[in-house]
């Protein structure tokens, strides 16, 4: 029996799209870490005053009104609105139109972590106050996680592999390695691929708070995100969603798209620990970076920069930190190890595509994004966090780290144009 030869296929980034705390829009969100801002502020969708935690990253100025009409809008989670809106901020930006000639061969990955967790309150209060005849017939296909990838598909017309990870914090990053491994391998020639995630309700607050996973540093919400600080405290919830078009490298250049970086590796590991923390020792980790390099085929030390998963929890920084020193050895006392997550919070499922559609930006312009409210670093957290502000220097090659849940872990190797 003949075995079949797989051809590897370049993958360009062409087009990036964001809803996030800071802005919705490419631009809003990478001028807000230009200058070292923070989106972090008081919960305003509803009364905290019961939890523990009274911050996190809210979406503001968004009107999904400018994605879709009225009827979509209300039979949608807000999941599925940032999604559909940064889908097609993110096709805008590159300039890509899907039409009959190409529609079956562009793929859609957009998970989320949660799903539709607002809608399914409204509704659990509409059927205890109401009875369960007045429940909207679109509940279902309102909230489930993968029905952001559908509707980017229905709204698009991308006809291609239509995919939805759900893999807790992961998500976003599991999603563009998937679609870059399509693209790569030939089944599909372009992709719309991130991350979405709406979960600031009373419910998804309360469960977080119950962990104790949440930072409680309410009278100043900018500075509660703060990776690998000694005094870090827990994360910060965030919402939006952050979307990548990709695209078979030659035919980007064909049609004269600008490419703002090339995807070039990805890996995925296990921990095999912990429902919730990570390994320790930062053990899985250290293998998913091991994976994503080789796969990109390149040395260890031509990597430059990590955006890492730093999310301020105590342990997880820690062995993210372990994680690096594990697979890098003496270079990573030459690494810029940044955390964008403390001017962003934490978007769960939607992290991942934020933070790759970042380094994708990051890598175009030659700037590293820096790492705020990093006043003191804490116990084995030793690297160049790139603290304050950001930092001119041009970047190669970068490393994009995504941990979750569950122990799932996520990395993409990515590198300038060429």
């Amino acid at each position: 029996m003949s075995q079949r030869t797989y051809v590897r296929r370049r993958v360009a980034i062409t087009g990036v799209g964001m809803v996030s705390p800071l802005g919705t829009g490419r631009a809003a969100t990478w001028q807000a870490l230009l200058e070292a801002r923070s989106g972090i502020g008081r919960i305003t969708r509803f009364d905290s005053s019961d939890f523990c935690c009274h911050i996190a990253g809210e979406v503001s100025g968004f009107d999904p009104l400018d994605f879709m009409d009225k009827k979509e809008a209300r039979k949608s989670d807000v999941f599925i609105q940032y999604a559909v809106a940064a889908s097609q901020l993110a096709l805008d930006d590159a300039g890509f139109v899907i039409d009959d000639s190409n529609a079956a061969r562009v793929a859609v990955h957009v998970g989320a972590g949660i799903g539709g967790l607002p809608l399914i309150e409204s509704m659990h209060t509409v059927l205890l106050e109401r009875g369960p005849s007045r429940i909207s017939p679109f509940f279902i296909p309102g909230l489930i996680a993968n029905m952001a990838a559908g509707q980017v598909s229905i709204k698009t017309g991308a006809k291609g592999p239509n995919h939805s990870p759900c893999t807790a914090c992961t998500t976003g990053l599991h999603a563009i390695g998937d679609a870059f491994r399509n693209i790569q391998l030939g089944y599909a020639d372009a992709a719309i691929a991130g991350g979405s995630e709406g979960p600031l309700t009373p419910l998804g607050l309360g469960g977080f708070c119950a962990m104790r996973a949440l930072s409680t540093r309410n009278d100043d919400p900018q500075t509660a995100s703060r990776p690998w600080d000694k005094d870090r405290d827990g994360f910060v919830m965030a919402e939006g969603s952050g979307i990548v078009v990709l695209e078979e490298y030659e035919q980007a250049e064909k049609r004269g798209a600008h490419i703002y970086a090339e995807i070039v590796g990805y890996g995925q590991s296990g921990d095999a620990y912990h429902i919730s923390a990570p390994h320790p020792e930062g053990e899985g980790a250290a293998r998913v970076m091991e994976a994503a390099i080789a796969d990109a085929e390149i040395d260890k030390e031509q990597v430059v920069y990590i955006n890492a998963h730093g999310t301020s929890t105590e342990l997880g920084d820690r062995a993210e930190v372990l994680a690096i020193r594990r697979v890098f050895g003496e270079h990573a006392d030459r690494l810029a190890v940044s955390s964008t997550k403390s001017s962003t919070g934490h978007l769960l499922g939607a992290a991942g595509g934020i933070e790759t559609g970042i380094l994708a930006l990051a890598i175009d312009q030659g700037v590293i994004p820096a790492t705020l409210n990093l006043e003191t670093p804490g116990e084995d957290c030793d690297l160049d966090f790139v603290p304050g502000q950001p930092r001119r220097q041009p970047i190669p090659v970068a490393l994009n780290n995504s941990f979750g849940f569950g122990g799932t872990n996520g990395a993409l190797v990515l590198v300038q144009a060429s």
